[in-house]
């Protein structure tokens, strides 16, 4: 069997890289660093198992396109083993016509994504990071920011990092309402549809399964049907959001504050707008979540080599 594990061998510890090995014939990327598909074609030559990060593909926006080609030259490719919980990057239709199992990392980031929207909507409410921003340039000013205490949190999608982001808003004193495709009950949250929450929500927190169902759910028209001053946090994928309809609503002043987390922060109309806070995606990264990311990757590595792929997303 030949795998290749497309991150760098030292992401993984002295006894998973030991497992691995003995699975079959290890190739390991050099670095993280963006590399020419032609290159990523050639590393990978032969390979039966592909254990792939978006980051050597260029990332979540280019991935998808790429990922197929590098597929399409691998006749004997037996599964797809991501490193990530997110899997809208995949073409999974490709997969599933060439019944090529795609296996992700369902929650190992939980805890560290949920704490990291927590810490976002605190920065948009307080206005931390347009004020820390200001403060950068010798522009400081006063910022007069607002409490989330009594204020009413609508999440859309109460998955598993949903519901842990319900309880940490629970616990400073939010009112939670929820929308989610499939029923789903959370002690002390409020199920609601979803024109009841755009239309109850001080605040929106997006935790949907990333796909291609889902973009542009927020736009125009659903913006238009939100509180004025609302706050969002997107910690999904940047395409869940028309941007050009929430530069519109950030700048009329229906939106207070907007935070996302994408690849390319420069080539988007959100780009020079002071309360949209644009950052690189690292909620999940914590020495807690990375150890447990590894655990379940080399697992799944596993299950494919035995013809038992489990967390089978396709």
């Amino acid at each position: 069997m030949r795998i290749s594990v497309l991150v760098p061998k030292q992401e993984l510890n002295q006894q998973q890289q030991k497992i691995i090995s003995e699975l079959g014939l290890t190739i390991y990327a050099v670095s993280r660093k963006e590399i020419a598909v032609k290159g990523i074609i050639k590393l990978v030559k032969d390979s039966e198992i592909l254990a792939i990060d978006p980051d050597l593909f260029g990332g979540f926006e280019k991935a998808r396109e790429r990922v197929t080609e590098v597929a399409e030259s691998l006749p004997n490719l037996k599964g797809l083993a991501l490193s990530t919980t997110s899997y809208g990057w995949i073409d999974r239709e490709y997969f599933k016509k060439r019944k090529i199992p795609v296996c992700n990392i369902p929650g190992y980031s939980r805890e560290a994504v949920a704490e990291h929207t927590l810490a976002l909507l605190l920065c948009l409410a307080k206005r931390i990071i347009v004020t820390d921003r200001k403060i950068q340039k010798g522009e400081y000013k006063l910022e007069m920011g607002f409490e989330l205490k009594g204020k009413t949190l609508g999440i859309i999608g109460l998955g598993s990092i949903g519901s842990r982001v319900a309880e940490l808003a629970l616990g400073i004193g939010m009112k939670v309402i929820a929308y989610n495709r499939s029923p789903r009950r959370e002690k002390g949250v409020k199920m609601v549809s979803f024109k009841q929450l755009l239309k109850q929500a001080d605040a929106v927190s997006l935790h949907l399964i990333d796909s291609q169902e889902v973009k542009k759910m927020i736009n125009a028209q659903t913006l238009k049907q939100m509180k004025n001053g609302v706050i969002i946090v997107n910690t999904v994928d940047r395409t869940i959001i028309d941007e050009q309809a929430m530069a519109k609503a950030i700048k009329s002043g229906k939106v207070y504050g907007y935070a996302y987390e994408a690849g390319d922060l420069v080539n988007t109309p959100l780009a020079k707008l002071e309360n949209a806070v644009g950052i690189k995606g690292f909620g999940w990264y914590t020495k807690e979540a990375l150890e447990r990311l590894t655990q379940i990757w080399v697992e799944n590595i596993m299950g494919i080599t035995k013809g038992k792929p489990q967390n089978v997303v396709n």
